[in-house]
């Protein structure tokens, strides 16, 4: 399965700058003793705040040729430059194909990719629209979780490179078992998806590649041993308790 991946590595070419804060994230550390590989059609990262995983997420989508802040190959935009170095420090062990579609898709700045797509639309003698090839409805004229969905299910075509960044960050649960859906669709049809996520129901996907980033470095997990399932679990079997908990004094 691994020679059909299009990514099959990542690993630190040289370590950053003494004093730089990626090298205190669990991520860089364990890059730093040995590469990152990847075995499956779908990788998915998940792990708390601060570990790395949308810095590592961000360096594989720049190093494979993506914007910084989402979108394809051909989109060049920067709104601000916030995203972090880590892709100047990184190396790829590619596979020996190379995907024909690919997207970046990143919820914090995806407002930005809609008004990219806007304004290239504006351009004279741009034809066919780009937006035609999202649903052909402005991602501005929809609720967040509706743009999502309208990307998935226009843009991503299959036999792709698909990197997400908490992408259930507008999705509503419902919304987020067509997510699944789709994920299923794109593996079916030969693609590559890596994934970051808190979400419980995105940890599930069968056949997944789950991969728990803390610590102690970035090793494989069930979705049952994560923190995100046993938690959220605990509070809706009885969210009274938790609510004692949490709200206690002292």
């Amino acid at each position: 399965m691994r020679s059909s991946l299009f990514l099959q590595e990542v690993r630190l070419r040289e370590p950053p700058p003494e004093r730089n804060y990626l090298c205190g994230l669990p991520v860089v550390r364990y890059l730093a003793e040995q590469p990152l590989t990847f075995t499956a059609p779908v990788t998915i990262l998940v792990g708390e705040n601060g570990v790395g995983k949308s810095t590592l997420i961000e360096a594989v989508a720049v190093g494979m040729g993506f914007n910084a802040e989402g979108g394809t190959r051909n989109f060049s935009f920067a709104t601000m430059e916030t995203h972090s170095a880590l892709y100047r420090y990184v190396g790829f062990v590619r596979g020996p194909y190379r995907p024909r579609d690919g997207f970046f898709l990143r919820a914090e700045s995806f407002y930005n990719v809609a008004s990219y797509i806007e304004e290239l639309d504006q351009i004279p003698g741009m034809a066919p629209k780009i937006i035609s090839s999202y649903g052909g409805k402005s991602l501005h004229n929809q609720s967040h979780g509706e743009s999502f969905l309208a990307l998935m299910r226009s843009r991503f075509g299959g036999k792709g490179f698909y990197i997400m960044d908490e992408p259930e960050a507008a999705l509503s649960p419902a919304s987020q078992m067509e997510l699944l859906a789709h994920i299923h669709r794109l593996a079916e049809q030969g693609s590559q998806v890596v994934l970051a996520t808190h979400s419980p129901m995105l940890m599930t996907y069968p056949g997944a590649c789950l991969l728990q980033i803390d610590e102690g470095g970035i090793h494989p997990t069930e979705y049952r041993k994560t923190s995100h399932y046993q938690i959220t679990r605990r509070f809706l079997e009885n969210p009274d308790r938790m609510y004692r908990e949490l709200f206690r004094e002292g």
